[in-house]
Formats: C-alpha cells, structure tokens, sequence
C-alpha cells in the first residue's frame, strides 16, 4: 500500500528495502496470529479500493525498486504482488495439510 501511494503521489520514487529475516525475528513475532490478521485486513481493504479506482495513467507510473535495479510501473507490481500473494497462501495451504490446522496455531 505505502509503494503504491509513494509512486501516486510522487515521481519515481526509490522504494525502501528492508531485511525480512530481521523484521520476523522482532519480539512482535510472538504476538497471536490476529494481530497480523487485523493489519493485514486493514491494509488489504485499502489497497483494493486504490487499485479498484486506479486510472491506466496511474497504473503506468513508475517506482523505482533497488533490488531488481530499476523503475517499474505499477501494473508490474500489482503483477507482483498477485504472484507473491499467492506464493504465500501456497505455503499456507501446505502447511495446513501437512500439519493440520491445530499444530499450526501452536
């Protein structure tokens, strides 16, 4: 939401990398699963009503990403994003299955 918003409201903006590892291992991480669930809603509401109200000539504005090293524009990263969303529940899906639900809230 904040990439899309930065790349919206200013000119080729340089999008912040951070290390993911890092922001994972906080002490937030022990927090119960709805926390994340609430962020997460909230953010996901957000951006759908953006992009659903998103013009072609915004979709086509471009934020420069420093890990692939050069600008993109905002339909790739809603490609992007839709790709890695779905990554992320795979491996959701997945650990459910293989685990059943009850061992993954433990």
């Amino acid at each position: 939401f904040t990439r899309f918003k930065l790349a919206l409201t200013e000119v080729n903006p340089t999008i912040k990398p951070y290390d993911q590892d890092a922001w994972a291992a906080g002490s937030d991480a022990s927090l119960p699963i709805e926390a994340s669930q609430s962020i997460l809603d909230g953010l996901h509401a957000r951006l759908s009503h953006l992009m659903e109200n998103m013009t072609a000539e915004e979709y086509g504005r471009t934020l420069f990403h420093p890990e692939y090293q050069k600008s993109l524009p905002l339909d790739m990263m809603a490609a992007l994003y839709s790709w890695h969303s779905n990554h992320h529940l795979a491996q959701i899906v997945v650990m459910v299955e293989s685990k059943g639900w009850a061992a993954v809230k433990a």
